[in-house]
Parts: C-alpha cells; sequence; structure tokens
C-alpha cells in the first residue's frame, strides 16, 4: 500500500504544464520493461492495443477480469507508476464504478483514464451524468485511500474530423473540465485535438493538467509543451507500428521460403 501510495503521488507530480510527462502506451508485461528500459519515468496502458493484443476488439471487449490481470502482472514486472486506461469503468451507476475502481486499484495501478463517451455508441454522456460518474471513480479512489490520478477524458474531438473542430465543441470540452474537475479530476484528456490555438486555449481555460495524444498531424512535443499540455501520450499508435513490423517481417521471411 505504502508504495502504491508513493508511485500514486510519484505519477501525479509528473504532471507540469508545459514540461509534458511522455507516456508510451503500453500493452502487456513485455512492452512496459521495453518502455521503463528505453527510459520512461511513468507507464500507461492503451484500452485498444491491451484488447487486440489478446485478440479482443476495444471498448470494453476485453473481460474485466483479465484486463485486470494483465494490469497485475504489467505492475508486478516494473517498478514504475502504472496507469491503466479504464474505458467507461466497465460499469454505468455509481455502485458498479465504485466497485470496479476498487477490484482496479488491487492491481497496483495508480492512475485512471475514464472516458465520457457511452461505450458501445457513438453519444457522450451528458455533462451533469459523466461528472457524477468522475464523483464516483474518485470515491472509490479515496475510500481505498490512494491518492488516484483520474485522467477525465472526452471524446468531442475524437468523433469528429479536425477540419470539422470548431469554437462550440471546445466551449463543450472546457465545460466539461470544469465540470470534471469539481467531481474530483485530476486531468483533462482531449484525444483528437491537433489545432494550435484550441489546444493553447484548452490549458489556459483549466488548472487540470491537459494530456494531448500524438496522432498523425498532431503538433510535435516542443510545440505542445509550448501551448501549456502537461501529458502527451500514444495511444494505440505504437502497438499498430509494432504490428506493421512484425507483419512485414513475417511476409520477408515466409516469401524468402516459398
Amino acid at each position: 500500500m505504502t508504495d502504491q501510495i508513493q508511485n500514486a503521488e510519484t505519477f501525479a507530480a509528473l504532471h507540469k504544464k508545459g514540461d509534458p510527462v511522455i507516456l508510451f502506451n503500453i500493452w502487456d508485461a513485455g512492452s512496459a520493461g521495453a518502455v521503463r528500459d528505453a527510459g520512461a519515468m511513468a507507464l500507461a496502458t492503451g484500452s485498444a492495443p491491451v484488447a487486440m493484443a489478446q485478440g479482443f476488439g476495444d471498448g470494453q471487449n476485453i473481460p474485466l477480469d483479465v484486463a485486470l490481470d494483465n494490469a497485475g502482472r504489467i505492475v508486478s514486472a516494473v517498478d514504475l507508476p502504472v496507469s491503466l486506461d479504464f474505458e467507461g469503468a466497465y460499469a454505468e451507476d455509481a455502485v458498479g464504478i465504485i466497485a470496479n475502481v476498487q477490484s482496479a486499484l488491487e492491481t497496483g495501478v495508480v492512475g485512471f483514464n475514464f472516458e465520457d463517451q457511452i461505450v458501445g455508441t457513438k453519444d457522450l454522456y451528458d455533462i451533469e451524468t459523466q461528472a457524477a460518474r468522475v464523483g464516483a471513480m474518485r470515491e472509490g479512489c479515496d475510500v481505498a485511500g490512494i491518492p488516484v490520478f483520474i485522467n477525465a477524458r472526452t471524446d468531442i474531438f475524437l468523433k469528429a474530423p479536425p477540419e470539422t473542430h470548431d469554437e462550440a465543441m471546445l466551449d463543450d470540452a472546457m465545460a466539461r473540465a470544469k465540470a470534471y474537475a469539481n467531481a474530483g479530476a485530476n486531468g483533462f484528456f482531449a484525444p483528437g485535438l491537433k489545432d494550435e490555438d484550441m489546444i493553447a486555449r484548452l490549458c489556459e481555460s483549466t488548472d487540470l493538467p491537459v494530456n494531448i495524444i500524438a496522432l498523425p498531424g498532431t503538433p510535435d512535443t516542443a510545440t505542445l509543451a509550448s501551448l501549456g499540455v502537461a501529458r502527451i501520450s500514444y495511444g494505440p499508435v505504437p502497438y499498430r507500428k509494432m504490428l506493421g513490423w512484425l507483419q512485414e517481417q513475417a511476409k520477408q521471411a515466409l516469401q524468402s521460403g516459398a
């Protein structure tokens, strides 16, 4: 417990506006060790690569017990803080969220990504509903006695092409950041947002550390830092690149033996 609390405090301290922590997302104990050895200061799973590496689709299709067993193996394999992409916490109501959060914390993780999309649909929870869900996650962490970093994610930008991102979406994101912060979130994640002006304005509008994902077309690390970003993650990109490399190597080997 003491080590977990210390890891949680260490992880939170890594989030600094203008000096972002880099989280090169991993999916199992092996990838965790590789990224650790590359010099990572903390680790974070990505829900999509974790699911795909086990033969499931993203969107809570990997069974909760399998996902948590995987998280536990990662924590046991490395000596770094580990954050879990917990999607929608595998529950809709507060009771289920609290129970699942407490189960997840038993693996030793010290952070959660928690999204506001209604898993399995194209819709988002309204702000009030999702803020209550964030509050339930906070309660579950507090009851466990772990100062967990809750990275509240909004899918506003991820669900729309970058060229359609507008002021209304940014205003919605800012409102969500405020509501989620009031409910107990420690960070705000806006995957899919790539416009430099919008990123800067989002960072200025909230005291929460802002997380941007390094998808193709996203500003580089130095630029994101200058805009005030505090956390840069990579989502499924590392896994997909690794898989592409593996497939190409397999093709070459198989064709050479034909």
